[in-house]
């Protein structure tokens, strides 16, 4: 399989990977917006039947970056969309208790 070189963005839509790719991929965008110093970003997963929002609000949920996560409100994509706080490296401020919603 071919490397997909994305640009680190605070936004990543899901439309244009396999099933398969999510998760990998979630994990590795999220360490890169985290080594670029990006520590809020939003993740469009689609409405549809929410099958790939429950998958990613998963993967999410286990992952040792992610601090809180939360639909997006209505002008950024509503259900559509997951806004995802991550933790800052260690030594920095910003460090809180996980929230989820």
């Amino acid at each position: 399989m071919k490397a997909v070189v994305l640009p680190i963005e605070d936004v990543l839509d899901l439309h244009t990977f396999l099933p398969d790719e999510v998760p990998d991929l979630i994990n590795d965008y999220l360490l890169a917006c985290r080594d670029e110093g990006i520590f809020s970003v939003r993740i469009i997963h689609g409405k549809g039947k929410g099958i790939l929002k429950k998958r990613v609000r998963q993967l999410l949920a286990h992952s040792p970056l992610v601090r809180s996560y939360a639909n997006a409100p209505p002008d950024a994509g509503g259900w559509g969309a997951t806004l995802v706080g991550l933790y800052r490296p260690e030594g920095k401020s910003g460090q809180a208790g996980r929230q989820r919603t």
